[in-house]
């Protein structure tokens, strides 16, 4: 099936004050697309979901949806919801009248608020808590109920400012897959933020990067993963070592496809990567073991441009015929290094 362009942002700027927050930015979001803004705190994130929904306006640039410029449409008129990471929910007000109040601004008898907030509380799997308050629900269940409440108006996208990081880790992840799954259901749009690149990957149909008000890379999930563009996307999207080429450029490798030998004598793969003088000699730094991998820290001793840099590599397990001092010699296969642009 054909894609079809559902909200287009041209040439966005923002400025509070003399700090330059949004630099130019260009994006499009599909119909049914799952798109996530992934960067650092203070790069611009939640700037641009207050501009989309209306909250905020830009200095210049469009906001377009079905091709019509709403820069000057109220938030109400634009078909947009927005989640927030407290949500914002009323406290003196139970679950069923949360996420009926916009209908009942609207003017829409009780019984069918009724049955939309059932229909809204199956979506978001809260059957039967109606009549409670906020302060009876779990961290989850409040979110639950926030994403229903903006839901329930259908809106043609919904904006998602860190939704889930308030919540504990196990948590998260249950919610992540929810979240999905009614965005899968229900074929709206969502534009989600976080910092945590798991997340991101996890959850979306493509990945926009950002840093210092400027997107780095706008792709697919995977290939923002696996093709970094940038030494930042590449160290913020799997935490990859950067190994320098040259002053331009340098070689992205993850932890987990270093591979460490000793550097007298030990076997070493024949089909790894290596500089002419026979390979990039290292001294091991540290030893750490977190979540069954064993990270070795290692610093760069091999003259030349990636002289002095540190790189860690992973192993299984906890033992390691590697000491803190020992020499060793660092490979890599061809298909595991990306060659990135420095900053």
């Amino acid at each position: 099936m054909e894609k079809q362009e559902l909200l287009r942002l041209e040439r966005i700027t923002k400025s509070f004050g003399h700090v330059a927050v949004l630099r130019g930015l260009d994006l499009s979001v599909d119909y049914g697309e799952f798109i996530t803004l992934l960067g650092p705190s203070g790069c611009g994130k939640t700037t641009i979901l207050r501009i989309i929904a209306g909250l905020e306006t830009s200095d210049s640039g469009r906001v377009l949806m079905d091709g019509i410029d709403v820069n000057g449409v109220s938030p109400d008129k634009r078909g947009v919801n927005m989640v927030f990471q407290n949500y914002a929910l009323f406290p003196h007000m139970n679950v069923e009248q949360n996420i009926g109040y916009s209908l009942m601004l609207k003017g829409m008898p009780r019984t069918e608020i009724k049955q939309q907030v059932k229909g809204a509380l199956a979506m978001v799997r809260l059957e039967g808590f109606e009549k409670r308050r906020p302060n009876e629900l779990s961290g989850g269940e409040r979110q639950r109920v926030a994403v229903a409440r903006a839901l329930i108006n259908r809106p043609k996208v919904l904006l998602l400012d860190e939704p889930l990081g308030a919540l504990d880790l196990q948590l998260r992840r249950q919610l992540q897959v929810e979240l999905k799954r009614i965005q899968k259901q229900l074929g709206i749009s969502f534009v989600y933020i976080t910092h945590d690149q798991e997340e991101a990957l996890a959850m979306s149909d493509r990945v926009a990067v950002m840093r210092n008000g400027v997107f780095e890379q706008v792709a697919g999930a995977a290939e923002v993963y696996k093709n970094p563009k940038t030494a930042f996307v590449a160290r913020f999207v799997g935490n990859s070592n950067l190994i320098s080429i040259n002053d331009k450029e340098c070689f992205a490798v993850r932890a987990e496809n270093i591979s460490l030998t000793k550097a007298d004598g030990g076997a070493r793969p024949s089909d790894g990567v290596r500089p002419s003088d026979g390979g990039l000699k290292a001294e091991v730094k540290d030893k750490s073991f977190s979540g069954g991998l064993l990270r070795i820290t290692a610093v760069i001793k091999s003259k030349g441009p990636s002289f002095g840099e540190e790189i860690c590599a992973s192993v299984q397990g906890i033992d390691s015929p590697f000491e803190t001092g020992d020499e060793v010699e660092l490979s890599w296969l061809p298909a595991s290094a990306v060659t990135v642009r420095k900053e």
